[in-house]
């Protein structure tokens, strides 16, 4: 099974940015302009994008809207946005602006009758649940707190409720160029085998992106590794060819 690649792009002040370990103290600035890198990830063959709204998880309510909105009106790729989602109003508001799916971590963690809400409302298959994990515990609020529960029985416990879709950042990776987490993973995938599991974090070459696919893990994001020029556009065409 070939491991699905999904590019992200992380949004500061309508910038694209990358924060290191969650950090919003380590930023980068990659591009003034995520329309020009959501279009060249197009042209590599890249059919998904994770667009976080950095802003959005500080601010606890939807903020970058308007790039959501230029990138989804100005592209084909099928765009997944997360970052501070909190309410009905927010998830409209995402979804009008040209998100396919949303990604709810904090927000099913603090408040698991709203995100419950959300799967009845809008269908599992368009909310994916954020399970950030430090040393196997989950972490929330961008990061900056961790919790008491368990990574694995969190993504069992939402699976359970008919989420399909997870994405799981080892934040300790984040970020890092260090490697993705691997036998994370695969432990997840044993717990709930056909959970539609997205690696994310530490990603730093290709040769990471096929040790994940050869794992079975069903898709990556990666963000970094691509604005560090450790992953080209041309290695990505050649995958997606």
């Amino acid at each position: 099974m070939k491991i699905e690649i999904i590019p992200a792009i992380d949004i500061i002040e309508g910038k694209c940015v990358r924060l290191s370990q969650g950090d919003y103290l380590q930023k980068t600035i990659y591009n003034e302009n995520p329309l020009e890198v959501a279009k060249m990830f197009e042209a590599a063959g890249l059919k998904r994008l994770h667009l976080v709204d950095l802003d959005g998880a500080k601010a606890h309510h939807i903020v970058n809207q308007k790039v959501l909105e230029k990138i989804a009106s100005n592209t084909n790729l099928v765009i997944d946005f997360g970052g501070g989602l909190k309410s009905d109003e927010d998830l409209r508001i995402a979804f009008e602006s040209g998100a396919s799916m949303v990604t709810g971590g904090s927000i099913a963690v603090k408040s698991p009758e709203v995100f419950l809400s959300w799967i009845d409302k809008f269908g599992a298959d368009k909310i994916i649940l954020g399970a950030d994990a430090k040393n196997e515990m989950i972490a929330v609020a961008g990061w900056l707190e961790s919790t008491g529960t368990d990574v694995f029985e969190f993504i069992r416990h939402w699976h359970s409720k008919g989420i399909h879709k997870v994405i799981s950042t080892d934040i300790s990776r984040d970020g890092m160029l260090s490697g993705a987490a691997t036998e994370l993973y695969q432990k997840i995938l044993k717990i709930v085998p056909d959970a539609y599991l997205i690696a994310s974090g530490g990603i730093s070459s290709m040769a990471d992106i096929l040790e994940l696919q050869e794992a079975g893990i069903p898709a990556v994001i990666t963000g970094k590794a691509i604005y560090e020029e450790k992953i080209t556009m041309g290695e990505l065409k050649r995958f997606c060819q």
